[in-house]
């Protein structure tokens, strides 16, 4: 071997080991760290963000449920009062009496208004 190999495996050996310090140099700066800190902030908030948009689609989805129960529980009470005063119409109309009628519990008036029975 010349000395021209040598010198050549020389420098490509020094340079070997200067492209190794390089990159574990550069490996673990300051930046990184805090480019890495946000990164892992960021992909956490997006998480929770994500989380949280799932619980209000599902809260609205129980709500819009509930109001379709409730103006079906409007309905068949309505449906239910018309129902009262039509048979309570039909006895007086036959000139009988009809029965007493119960008290209406009180979580109840505000609901049932100008009932004649």
């Amino acid at each position: 071997m010349g000395v021209d190999t040598w010198v050549q495996a020389g420098m490509a050996a020094v340079g070997a080991v200067g492209g190794i310090v390089a990159a574990r140099s550069a490996r673990r700066t300051k930046r990184q760290e805090r480019r890495d800190d946000f990164t892992a902030v960021t992909g956490q908030m997006e998480k929770t963000i994500k989380r949280l948009e799932q619980r209000m689609e599902d809260r609205e989805s129980e709500a819009e449920r509930q109001r379709q129960r409730i103006g079906q529980q409007d309905a068949a009470i309505g449906w239910l009062l018309g129902r009262v005063r039509g048979l309570t119409g039909y006895i007086r109309q036959r000139g009988m009496e009809p029965p007493a009628p119960d008290p209406i519990p009180v979580e109840a008036r505000e609901y049932i208004r100008n009932l004649d029975t």
